[in-house]
């Protein structure tokens, strides 16, 4: 396979809201190793994706907030493949901007788009995985995503079902997409999982650049119109005025409502490697190994006494947390902050709101 037009697209402008207080407007969470492993999760990110693309090829999309934050953590990154977007307006118009930019470079370009918030255990497994649904994309005009067997009825997942059921998932094999539901309420993801039949969205998707402008011109012109002449923009002097008008004109959507709910081109590579989308407190509790009371600690010093399933992250490590009578509940402190909250994804976004208040701002 030629690898030359292999293509890898790193998604890292999100603001990481569901990770404060760790996780702040000036340096959220794809900047930081919230998962304690060494490594932020940006670099982590770009290291995978070296082994299996050109890292000429590599591509990032941030906020222009962040271009040093970007710069400071991955010094190797060409100028050119980082794309800074002037306003967050979730994943669509971010996949736009990239795929319009890679068909100026390359019409023949295939394209891996993955968060920077991810955590794999078997980066082998993983390549392997990548290398052979990029080898289905060359053969078909498809839009493949990896899909990832639930353990939970997580509500801040898409779902998808496949032609053929559960069956078919044994199969290893790419399989059509039957149905695909961005984020269903927790009802509803219970019955997909009672079901067997439904994977999680993992977010990574796979595709030939010119499939992906086909599709998202087809069911999302609202955002690639505001792109109208960027044959003669992007690449040029002018960029950076041509991305600042049409990014002030797009809708906020994901690929996932505008795009893989509507197509018919849309497939799914069952994958087996082990995966985490570390996107909330929730998430990191799954992923943190827990005590024999079903508490997850990532902390120096705890006392922790007729507590379960309680979350503890304490980044600083400078003082003792001791904690008495409390279930399902998370405690994260940091320099400035402490949070004591039922530990429910749901009930944390409610109750963080409050923090937009003025008087909070130096908290943010």
């Amino acid at each position: 396979m030629n690898m030359t037009n292999r293509y890898c697209v790193i998604l890292a402008g999100g603001l990481g809201t569901r990770f404060w207080p760790i996780s702040k407007a000036a340096k959220p969470k794809q900047f930081l190793d919230v998962a304690d492993t060494g490594k932020t999760f940006i670099r982590q990110t770009y290291d995978r994706f070296k082994t299996i693309v050109p890292q000429e090829n590599i591509i990032v999309v941030t906020a222009a907030r962040y271009e040093g934050l970007v710069r400071e953590q991955l010094p190797e990154l060409e100028e050119r493949n980082l794309l800074l977007e002037p306003y967050s307006r979730n994943t669509a118009p971010c996949l736009a901007y990239a795929t319009y930019t890679l068909l100026k470079r390359d019409p023949d370009a295939m394209v891996v788009v993955s968060p920077a918030d991810h955590i794999i255990t078997d980066d082998g497994l993983f390549a392997e995985t990548i290398n052979d649904a990029f080898r289905h994309v060359a053969e078909k005009d498809v839009l493949m995503t990896l899909g990832i067997v639930p353990t939970r009825p997580d509500t801040n997942y898409g779902y998808v079902q496949a032609c053929g059921g559960k069956d078919a998932y044994m199969s290893n094999e790419p399989l059509q997409i039957k149905t695909f539901t961005e984020k269903p309420d927790r009802e509803l993801a219970k019955v997909f999982i009672g079901t067997g039949e439904f994977l999680w969205n993992a977010g990574i998707f796979l595709w030939k650049a010119q499939t992906i402008r086909q599709e998202m011109e087809k069911h999302l012109p609202e955002v690639t119109g505001q792109f109208t002449g960027w044959e003669s923009a992007i690449g040029t002097k002018v960029e950076n005025e041509f991305i600042q008008r049409a990014y002030t004109g797009c809708m906020n959507i994901s690929i996932g409502y505008g795009v893989m709910e509507r197509t018919d081109r849309a497939w799914i590579y069952p994958a087996k490697f082990g995966w985490q989308d570390i996107g909330t407190w929730e998430s990191l509790y799954n992923y943190i190994p827990k005590d024999a009371d079903g508490n997850a600690i990532s902390a120096e010093k705890t006392l922790i006494e007729g507590s379960r399933d309680v979350l503890v992250v304490s980044p600083e490590k400078k003082k003792l947390i001791a904690i008495k009578g409390l279930e399902d509940y998370m405690v994260i402190d940091t320099d400035d902050v402490l949070v004591i909250c039922p530990k429910d994804d749901k009930k944390f976004k409610d109750f963080i709101s409050g923090i937009a208040m003025p008087e909070f701002e130096k908290y943010r």
